[in-house]
């Protein structure tokens, strides 16, 4: 049996394909595997080289089974905007697992990603204004880019970020509660955002 990227089974208790379309399932797993295993995908994203998944993940069949068990999978139905997400619930995570993988709005996805290559070496959220001759924060909020504010400090400009940031984890939380699993919606309100995010 062909192992997808050296490690990942298929054992064709379900189809890959219906109607000749990748399925849900097979396009979020293959993808997972080929975000942890394939070296020409690390040199574009290095910080996933680190990532894995489970013994259990492994397997298609054991991941189908899994994924449409959980909440917030079936709103990806008809192209709705959700993500898998393995970082939320233990933050710093690098193992895709059934204990630590769930289903996000792609909104509040957005919200959690870091963004290194984007920044530079200011901290998450802050840029050097040459214009200004100061720092400057700003976050995306509802879905736009917000201007914050300047600062004298990267740290004073981060300290601005932060609570902002984490205002609308916490409102994008209640506006999708109902919606949401129990898991993301207890684990939102506590996220933390860090410098060295």
């Amino acid at each position: 049996m062909k192992l997808v990227c050296g490690v990942g089974v298929n054992d064709k208790t379900f189809p890959a394909k219906v109607g000749g379309k990748l399925t849900r399932e097979y396009t979020l797993w293959s993808n997972m595997l080929n975000r942890c295993y394939s070296s020409a995908y690390h040199k574009f994203r290095p910080t996933y080289t680190e990532c894995s998944l489970s013994e259990a993940f492994k397997h298609f069949s054991y991941f189908h089974r899994w994924v449409n068990s959980q909440i917030g999978f079936q709103s990806m139905e008809g192209g709705g905007a959700w993500a898998l997400d393995k970082d939320l619930l233990v933050k710093g995570n690098k193992l895709y697992s059934e204990d630590t993988c769930v289903f996000v709005p792609q909104s509040i996805n957005l919200l959690l990603i870091k963004r290194d290559a984007d920044r530079g070496v200011s901290p998450i959220g802050v840029c050097w204004s040459e214009k200004h001759g100061c720092y400057r924060a700003s976050c995306r909020v509802g879905g736009l880019k917000q201007h914050i504010g300047l600062y004298q400090t990267a740290e004073a400009a981060f300290s601005a970020y932060k609570l902002v940031k984490e205002n609308e984890i916490k409102k994008r939380a209640k506006d999708y509660h109902h919606l949401l699993d129990p898991r993301v919606f207890e684990a939102l309100p506590k996220y933390k955002v860090e410098i060295e995010d």
